[in-house]
């Protein structure tokens, strides 16, 4: 249930799909292909309020320091009976991509499935249906954030070698 990147990097790292459904940066998938058109706006007074928070909770870990955070019972259902895709370009800049790089190879298992750097950089990794690891054609899916292989996912992705 592990898929390492490596080859052409600085840095070969692992990921492990299976604790990302306690990740924060997680998105629901029904939500990863909307248009920047049909997303939230933020406004200034939302701004103030988030400002606000961060101010307290900066405040009140150098009263007391955090402890373990639980999640409710409803963020639990919620996580559950959700699935989710996380975004993969945050772990490809940390394995670094070497300059001469030229395209990822996903190994899956149907067969090795070549992409372009930048399609992998504009990728999500689908971890998780209805609350579920993928066991089937997993531990990973993925999905351009363009949604042009929304209906035909790069299934069964193994391992992602840098070429």
């Amino acid at each position: 249930m592990i898929v390492p990147i490596t080859g052409n990097v600085t840095y070969k790292i692992t990921l492990d799909p299976t604790v990302w459904i306690f990740d924060d940066r997680k998105i629901l998938l029904e939500e990863a292909f909307l248009t920047n058109a049909s997303k939230h706006t933020v406004t200034e007074s939302e701004l103030e309020e988030a400002s606000k928070r961060w101010d307290r909770a900066v405040y009140q870990q150098k009263v007391n320091p955090p402890v373990n955070r639980s999640i409710s019972r409803l963020e639990g259902e919620k996580i559950l009976t959700n699935s989710y895709v996380m975004p993969i370009n945050e772990f490809i800049n940390h394995a670094e991509i070497k300059d001469d790089a030229q395209k990822a190879t996903l190994v899956t298992d149907n067969g090795d499935v070549d992409i372009s750097l930048d399609e992998l950089k504009n990728a999500y990794f689908l971890f998780s249906i209805d609350g579920k690891p993928l066991k089937e054609n997993g531990p990973v899916h993925v999905y351009y954030k363009d949604g042009s292989n929304k209906n035909n996912p790069i299934t069964g992705v193994n391992k992602i070698v840098i070429v």
